[in-house]
Parts: structure tokens; C-alpha cells; sequence
């Protein structure tokens, strides 16, 4: 196993950060969940209180990308559901040149205060370690599939204090998913969580494959947080739910799903993003699910 840090936390039947519901028996549900963790695995402090692995679990939501004013109504519905981090493209390294881009500053700077008034991390992508001291308001950065395997920006993301998410790479190996984060730990950053969000196979009836045995690959391999992203991974609204209870039978630490309060309208990856209605179906259904495994 990779440990790369000595005094790893292990914090196992606790009731921790992450979301819940409002009435008593969601609530003392929600603080079960907490206790289900078959890996051991460190626990990273995500700020404002918030944790994530060894037993707490995170879900992540938001748009694939920041379009505009509505994305503060979002982060309150998502607030009030439980959710504790809010994500949002800013800077959108998309396939075709022709597609949406992001709004760039100007997106970050909306995902920063809605997030932040309504109590939420935010956490949004960086393509360039040139433009790091742009996202000085962001909480978690995030590498995307692209960037997985750009050393350069390791290093620097390195040298900061922030958590940095890494997304598994379209043709990265379990193995080099874990080199890639100890790019990050070794140059003096041990706030890394890492992220399987399907890997490009021959298949092509879902966007990419989900790759769920890497969940306990890399729980057997390093003390990382592992967390999955289903809406990226299939491309299609439909899975999102089972591959989701998937990767939490798997043991993942998280989720992070796309949510948009109108898909149809959505200026990029409409088919997989979730209504927040769906959302908080699918969230309940997780806890139920974690439930499960915790007897």
C-alpha cells in the first residue's frame, strides 16, 4: 500500500461532515452512514469543517458549468438538501472548440459567493498552474481527466494548502492515478482525494465505462480518499442512479454528481445532469443503501 502519510487518521464509527436530511429519523440516518468504511483510509479536512474519508462521506453537486445568476438559487436548494460542497466549471477544457467554454473569471467568482453565502466549499477545475492565484477563493481544486497526468501542475498544486481532486485519467492506470497524487503529496500537499470518473474502453453505449472495481483497487492500494463521479462516467441521467449505489457498495468516500435546475437548458452535458428533485431522491437512496452495510 501507498501510505504517504505516517499520522493518517482513521476515524471509523463516527458520525461525521456531509449531507443529511431534516426530519429526526433521516437525521439519525444520515449520522450512521457515517460509520461505513470497509478500507481504511485517511481522513481529509475539506475546511469549514468538513471531512472526507475513514467513515465520512461527501456528496458533491452542482452544473457542469457556472452559467450565470441562477446558479446561487441552485446552491440554496442544494443547501437545504444536505449538500456541504458545491462544484461548477469556470474554465471548461471541452472537446470541440465550438462548445461552451465557461464564463471564465467571471464564473468563479459567482460559484464563490454562492457557495460561500449559503456555508458551502466550492470546488471548481484548474487547467493551468499559471492560474492558480485566480482560484485563491476556491476551496478544493480540482484536476481534471485531462490534466491528470500534467506534472507541472501537480507540483505547483503541490505547494499549496488547498485539497486538490484528481480525476482519473480516459486511458489512466489504477497504478498511475496513484502517481499522480503522490506528485502532489511529495511536493508537500497530503490533502488529496482521488476520483474514478470512467475510463475510455471499446464500449459506446455510455459515455465512458465506469470502472467500479478501481473503488476497492485503489482502498487496497493507497490511504487516499477515492470518490466517483456517475454523471461523467455514463453520460446518461437514467444511470446515474445505479452506478452510483454501486460505487458506494464499492465503499467510495463520495459522489459527485451534476445538478442543474433545467437540464434541457443546460449550456453543456445536459443529458447527465440530475434536477434537484432527482437529486434528493438519489441522496436518499444512498443513505439507505449505506445504511445497509453499516449491519
Amino acid at each position: 500500500m501507498y501510505m504517504t502519510d505516517s499520522n493518517h487518521m482513521n476515524i471509523q464509527g463516527k458520525c461525521g461532515s456531509g449531507f443529511s436530511l431534516h426530519n429526526d429519523n433521516q437525521t439519525e440516518l444520515a449520522c450512521s452512514l457515517q460509520s461505513f468504511n470497509p478500507f481504511s483510509s485517511r481522513v481529509v479536512d475539506l475546511g469549514m469543517g468538513q471531512l472526507i474519508g475513514g467513515g465520512y462521506f461527501q456528496a458533491i453537486a452542482g452544473p457542469c458549468s457556472v452559467e450565470g445568476d441562477h446558479v446561487f438559487d441552485l446552491a440554496y436548494q442544494l443547501k437545504l438538501m444536505g449538500v456541504s460542497i458545491l462544484r461548477g466549471g469556470a474554465f471548461k477544457p471541452r472537446t470541440s472548440p465550438d462548445s461552451f467554454q465557461g464564463l471564465g473569471k467571471q464564473g468563479l467568482e459567482l460559484l464563490c459567493q454562492a457557495g460561500h453565502e449559503n456555508e458551502m466549499l466550492v470546488v471548481s477545475e484548474i487547467m493551468s498552474e499559471k492560474d492558480i492565484d485566480l482560484y485563491h477563493d476556491v476551496d478544493i481544486l480540482q484536476v481534471g481527466a485531462r490534466n491528470c497526468q500534467n506534472y507541472s501542475l501537480l507540483k505547483e498544486l503541490g505547494k499549496t494548502n488547498k485539497p486538490i481532486l484528481i480525476k482519473r485519467g480516459m486511458a489512466t492506470t489504477v497504478e498511475e492515478l496513484i502517481n499522480c497524487a503522490l506528485y502532489v503529496t511529495q511536493a508537500g500537499n497530503d490533502r488529496v482525494i482521488l476520483c474514478e470518473r470512467g475510463i475510455r474502453t471499446f464500449e459506446t453505449s455510455t459515455r465512458n465505462t465506469l470502472d467500479i472495481s478501481s473503488v476497492p483497487s485503489l482502498h487496497e492500494l493507497c490511504d487516499f480518499p477515492i470518490i466517483v463521479d456517475p454523471s461523467h462516467a455514463t453520460g446518461i441521467k437514467s444511470m446515474i442512479a445505479p452506478c452510483s449505489m454501486a460505487a458506494v457498495a464499492c465503499g467510495a468516500d463520495g459522489l459527485q454528481i451534476e445538478v442543474h435546475e433545467n437540464p434541457e437548458l443546460a449550456l453543456s452535458d445536459k443529458e447527465q445532469a440530475l434536477t434537484p428533485n432527482e437529486f434528493e431522491k438519489l441522496m436518499v437512496d444512498v443513505q439507505m443503501m449505506r445504511s445497509l452495510l453499516t449491519k
